[in-house]
């Protein structure tokens, strides 16, 4: 048999080559299947070289002319008779019976029939099975199988790199850069790498042009963070200038509310531009940290001095303001009237959801007692405005009355002054707030009501016989009480009826009335009177000065 040599004009075959190695015929044969993990054994089987003669590795020197080789195994596979390939594999053409290996013992498929039998049609018997095609990369077209010219000229981009050049997945696929440049010719004459002459050009356009913007967005973007870094940390909060528009608003302040809080409420009202230019001008006022919680009307697009400036002015609160001694029932009808509702609602709410208020354990469940709020809607400023619920608001006066009365320490000192807790020590300055008409009346008020709670009280028989409490029953004020009607009455707030302290308080005491009752002078005073009828309260130790202090009051009122 003829070994295969040089074809004219032909070349060595690269170890790269598809057909070579692994992936050629010696690379087939290393990687034919093994059965239970053990391999096919096949005696004699032949290592193919030259497909008869000569050492294996032959197509590694040599390429083949293939007219000449498919001639010579045409005529050796088809010729009559059985014909052994060199001990290898006889293909059994045209009917022939295979010759079956011998079994091997250790091949538990010996004696089985192979897959492919000996009725099986050699498809190695045809035309088409040899010679082995070429690879791809060394295949040469045939004058017929080129396309027609396009005339259509690549241009120098053919070799930039893929991101300008317009590449894409249909690229990748051909197989890389080495099949790429196989195939150029085609590709290059309208076949499937053509898409017109906007083609790849049109896409170097494209790609440019979004490094462009990719780049040009880039700068943008460094330079406004830039100016955003320098603006917050040297750049002047942003700020309107002047006293503002026409336009009003309401803002509500909480108490205890932070500078940096009040900034938030004002420009969510639009009063001033930003939070940081409130904190600023607030720090730059001396009396910045003096502003007040309550309900404020400010214009709106303020400069943030001018509303610092505005808070600090106390025609600009809108609070409600409850004064020392009011009682309660005047303060429900106020909180109506600032929440819109109707008459009686607040007073309503105070009767049923007392307990739910938050008053302290030493205030609840006192015999007798009118109601039981009473005294704890602490004298203050409040931002009451519409919307708001009644329970809320009186909520909020009860938590303040406990703040401040935990402050003063209601509770402890108490027992020190001879009352029974604190309940009794809030009724004391509720009688040192209705009776006194000066605060400098207020500690000799106390007196008088500590002296006359005496066991040792001969004057009066510890009876406290104040005006103040009768008209708390009466819901009324009237310093002009005949005898006859407080001898007749016999209520339990009614204190020339009955001895002692009456049931609660009679109203709110203030700060000044609180300190009074927690430390009163010690003068001996038992007794006092209204000389003039308003404001001047003038005090007696023994009966015989009551009375002269008592027909100093008839004559200034024309009895």
């Amino acid at each position: 048999m003829t070994q295969y040599g040089r074809g004219q004009g032909s070349e060595p075959w690269h170890p790269e080559d598809p057909l070579y190695g692994d992936g050629g015929w010696e690379g087939q044969q290393a990687q034919q299947p093994s059965y239970d993990g053990r391999p096919q054994h096949h005696p004699q089987q032949p290592q193919y070289g030259d497909w008869g003669h000569g050492p294996q590795g032959a197509y590694d020197q040599t390429q083949q002319s293939y007219p000449q080789q498919y001639e010579q195994q045409h005529a050796q596979y088809s010729g009559q008779g059985q014909q052994e390939y060199q001990g290898g594999w006889n293909t059994g053409t045209q009917g022939q019976p295979q010759v079956p290996y011998p079994a091997d013992p250790l091949d538990p498929y010996g004696n089985q029939a192979g897959a492919h039998g000996a009725d099986q049609a050699d498809f190695y018997g045809t035309p088409d099975a040899y010679p082995p095609p070429e690879p791809p990369a060394r295949r040469r077209d045939e004058p017929g199988d080129r396309p027609e010219e396009t005339g259509w000229d690549p241009g120098p981009d053919q070799g930039e790199q893929a991101f300008f050049a317009g590449e894409d997945a249909e690229d990748e696929a051909d197989g890389g850069p080495d099949e790429r440049a196989a195939h150029g010719d085609r590709r290059g004459r309208g076949g499937k790498g053509a898409k017109g002459k906007g083609g790849k050009k049109s896409r170097n356009g494209f790609a440019c042009l979004v490094v462009v913007l990719v780049l040009g967005g880039g700068v943008g973007g460094v330079g406004y963070f830039g100016y955003q870094f320098y603006q917050d940390r040297f750049g002047a909060a942003p700020d309107y200038i002047g006293e503002g528009t026409q336009r009003t608003v309401t803002v509500t302040i909480a108490g205890g509310a932070s500078g940096y809080t009040i900034g938030q409420e004002l420009k969510k009202a639009d009063v001033v531009k930003s939070v940081d230019a409130f904190v600023t001008a607030q720090a730059n006022n001396p009396d910045g940290d003096k502003i007040q919680a309550g309900v404020y009307v400010l214009n709106t697009q303020m400069s943030a001095a001018n509303a610092v400036a505005l808070m600090l002015d106390p025609k600009s609160r809108n609070n409600l303001v409850i004064a020392e001694g009011k009682r309660n029932a005047a303060i429900y009808e106020l909180i109506d009237e600032r929440l819109e509702v109707d008459e009686g609602t607040t007073a309503e709410v105070a009767k049923t959801e007392w307990k739910n208020l938050g008053l302290p354990g030493w205030a609840m469940n006192h015999e007798g007692v009118r109601d039981p709020l009473e005294g704890f809607l602490y004298p203050s400023s409040y931002p009451v405005a519409k919307g708001q619920k009644p329970e809320d608001v009186l909520r909020e006066m009860v938590a303040q009355a406990n703040e401040q009365y935990e402050k003063i320490g209601l509770e402890e000192q108490a027992k020190g002054l001879g009352l029974e807790g604190p309940w009794q020590l809030l009724t004391v300055a509720s009688l040192v707030q209705a009776e006194g008409k000066t605060h400098d009346d207020f500690r000799k008020m106390a007196e008088v009501v500590y002296n006359r709670l005496k066991p040792t009280n001969t004057e009066t028989n510890q009876k406290l016989q104040f005006d103040s409490t009768f008209n708390y029953l009466k819901g009324q004020s009237n310093i002009h009480v005949s005898e006859s009607e407080i001898n007749s009455n016999t209520d339990a707030y009614n204190t020339y009826y009955h001895r002692g302290l009456p049931p609660g308080p009679i109203g709110n005491p203030g700060e000044e009335a609180l300190s009074a009752a927690l430390d009163p002078t010690d003068d001996g005073w038992i007794y006092f009177v209204a000389t003039d009828g308003v404001s001047k309260t003038e005090f007696a130790r023994t009966h015989d000065e009551f009375l002269e202090l008592k027909d100093k009051f008839n004559a200034s009122a024309g009895n």
